[in-house]
């Protein structure tokens, strides 16, 4: 069944799924992307010559990881639409601003000079006209015993050494990022609501909802 005819979503369509660690970002980005016939985007973690450097020194290296981010997202960004579109995003450029950037800077791991420049770079390259929004932000949601639940579940050992702490306030910084994101469309999905390892059947419902969300959207731009 050609699921994305038949909820009327459009092939050039770019969905991006946001949300904190353990709400199955990843798996939700693989079910959308095989039921609509679309490709993926993930993030390249492997290659970052940072990330290793950051985890020994946050200080000295957070400044230099959020650039190299902001450059390999900005690169995807425009790869996916000039592309076509069709495709489904796992996380978005948006996060790494509204979310990691802002953390370092606050917990004093990133100077006030670092950040500004930082942000004023991020504005400069995305919040113009000029760059893609995607057509869709799907923010996974649910609740703080809930993505503890299945961080355990999942035994990631760098997760499960990570105090309880950092995984409560990541949360809560998601929380109130997303209630103010406005750079396109936010469709809100809560993770107890289907269950995509279990039972691939529950992403139907899931598409439907998108169908119908973005023929909402687009007609309240009219």
């Amino acid at each position: 069944m050609d699921l994305r005819n038949k909820y009327g979503i459009p092939s050039n369509a770019v969905i991006t799924i946001a949300g904190t660690v353990g709400v199955g970002k990843s798996t939700m980005t693989n079910s959308l992307a095989n039921a609509l016939g679309f490709r993926t985007s993930f993030e390249k973690v492997d290659t970052n010559p940072y990330l290793d450097k950051f985890y020994h020194d946050f200080k000295r290296w957070s400044f230099h990881l959020q650039i190299y981010f902001l450059a390999e997202r900005f690169k995807e960004q425009k790869r996916i639409f000039e592309y076509g579109g069709g495709f489904i995003q796992d996380r978005s450029i948006y996060e790494d601003t509204g979310i990691f950037a802002k953390m370092h800077y606050e917990k004093g791991n990133m100077s006030e000079i670092d950040y500004d420049t930082y942000k004023s770079l991020f504005d400069a390259m995305v919040m113009t006209p000029y760059f893609p929004h995607p057509d869709l932000l799907i923010y996974l949601e649910g609740s703080i015993d809930d993505v503890l639940d299945r961080i355990r579940l999942r035994g990631r050992p760098m997760e499960q050494q990570t105090p309880v702490e950092y995984w409560r306030e990541m949360h809560l910084r998601y929380e109130n990022w997303v209630n103010s994101f406005n750079a396109c469309p936010v469709l809100r999905l809560n993770i107890n609501e289907y269950d995509l390892m279990n039972d691939e059947a529950s992403i139907e419902p899931i598409i439907e909802r998108i169908g119908y969300f973005m023929k909402q959207t687009q007609a309240l731009k009219k």
